[in-house]
């Protein structure tokens, strides 16, 4: 997908978000990237998408953020909203310690992870894998890849 706005960029990210049905586990995506790709713009339209009320910023200081999914049809079956950045951890283990397994155990989580390569270790296999790239002021490659 080529985004030529950020307002396209968003526009993705909720259209992927309505697309998301409840799974035995929590939904999982890793989004790679450089600074300014675009990873953060298409979380808030993800989150736009679940009905998520608000305000999405980068949770790079907090590394994590909890977001409740107010019920309707669409989304029925999800719950609770995750926004993980994990720029700022060294290792899987860091996401461990942030209680990562018990998150990304429930069906009623659905998980957007930035920087996931960064905890790899950490990761379940089940991840799927969205790949943004700068092209230029305005416009972003966003690619879905099976690996880190």
């Amino acid at each position: 997908m080529i985004a030529k706005s950020t307002s396209e960029t968003k526009k993705f990210g909720r259209e992927i978000a309505e697309k998301v049905y409840p799974q035995r586990k929590a939904v999982i995506l890793g989004l790679r990237g450089e600074l300014g790709s675009g990873k953060t713009t298409f979380v808030q339209g993800f989150a736009k998408g679940l009905g998520v009320k608000d305000k999405i910023l980068s949770p790079t200081f907090v590394i994590l953020k909890k977001f409740r999914i107010p019920k309707n049809k669409k989304q029925a079956g999800f719950r609770n909203f995750y926004h993980i950045d994990c720029y700022r951890l060294n290792k899987g283990k860091d996401l461990l310690d942030l209680g990562f397994k018990e998150i990304a155990d429930k069906p009623e989580n659905i998980i957007l992870i930035e920087w996931p390569e960064r905890v790899k270790s950490a990761l379940p296999q089940r991840v799927m894998f969205l790949s943004f790239k700068f092209v230029n002021m305005n416009t972003r490659e966003i690619l879905w890849t099976k690996k880190l």
